[in-house]
């Protein structure tokens, strides 16, 4: 199959990528002027890449478009926010991701695209609820403009199989980490925790350290999101994580036991954006797609750590 792969260089992307070459699919990349490929490195003679603006499609849609030209699946994993940056600029949120979104959609069912995967957020698409795990029925309630936008792809994606018959399959993702995060980022706990503590930095917390999080290492959501990608399925909407609950004081006592290394923590004001906890139900996943996490948390730090050891950023 052809895949047209938004945000392909970045840090799901880029494992993306590797996985559809490796089962022998036909790859196309669509990212923004001048981004890092350093995570393309391996595969660049393997792979096109299309560079456009997503967060002004408006004047890149005919790139968008000519991405678009003989593809049967466009995997949407790109975003020009952050949860909790969103919320300083909500009207900026909905002038780039879901015009974005609705605009790629459009061009998709021009282009004669069989399929979108699109990467939700079981992290922020919820906010507070009052039964855990969190199932897909679950209220949305999201805190951030971040989640509101996210929800609102979901429903014109919905919008367009009903219109349109553009199949599509909807992942809300827990809290993804792993190789290729960035360290030096202001998203993944894991990933800047981990940094920090290379650099022999303090950790810094918003809140007390009890808000509760579900961390899924990264070949964990490859294999979901590949499953998403091959699985035809009347059920549209799937939770994807490890189930399991993970305190931020809990993960860095898992973190100094990992590195060998004691932290220094300080503790910030708690934020807007954050529920207290946040954890989900992956049955259906398990149920439809054949899907279950493998890899234990600590694994998971353990080779992510690894990585960061070895990585000069």
């Amino acid at each position: 199959m052809n895949f047209l792969v938004l945000g392909g260089a970045g840090f799901i992307g880029s494992h993306v990528v590797d996985a559809l070459l490796t089962a022998g699919h036909q790859v196309r990349v669509f990212e923004r002027p001048g981004c890092d490929l350093a995570n393309l490195t391996t595969v660049l003679g393997r792979i096109e890449i299309c560079y456009g603006d997503f967060a002004n499609v408006e004047e890149h849609a005919g790139v968008l478009a000519e991405a678009l030209v003989g593809i049967d699946l466009v995997l949407h994993l790109v975003s020009t926010v952050l949860p909790a940056s969103s919320n300083e600029n909500p009207l900026y949120d909905i002038e780039t991701n879901l015009k974005g979104t609705v605009s790629l959609l459009t061009l998709a069912v021009k282009q004669g695209v069989k399929k979108v995967v699109f990467a939700s957020s079981g992290g922020q698409v919820y906010g507070p609820v009052s039964v855990l795990p969190i199932r897909e029925e679950s209220p949305a309630e999201p805190l951030s403009s971040y989640g509101i936008i996210k929800l609102a792809g979901e429903k014109y994606l919905r919008l367009f199989n009903h219109l349109h018959g553009l199949d599509y399959t909807v992942l809300r993702i827990s809290n993804p980490y792993g190789e290729r995060q960035k360290v030096s980022g202001a998203q993944g706990a894991v990933a800047v925790f981990l940094g920090r503590i290379k650099r022999g930095q303090a950790l810094e917390i918003w809140g007390d350290g009890s808000v509760a999080r579900d961390y899924l290492y990264i070949a964990d959501l490859i294999k979901a999101i590949l499953l998403a990608c091959e699985i035809r399925t009347s059920e549209k909407l799937f939770n994807i994580g490890s189930g399991s609950p993970c305190t931020l004081n809990h993960l860095i006592t898992l973190l100094e036991e990992v590195t060998g290394r004691k932290v220094t923590v300080g503790y910030k004001e708690s934020r807007a954006c954050d529920s207290s906890v946040n954890f989900l139900d992956c049955h259906r996943a398990r149920k439809y797609l054949g899907w279950q996490p493998q890899c234990s948390l600590r694994e998971g730090l353990e080779r992510t750590w690894k990585w960061v050891v070895g990585n000069d950023e």
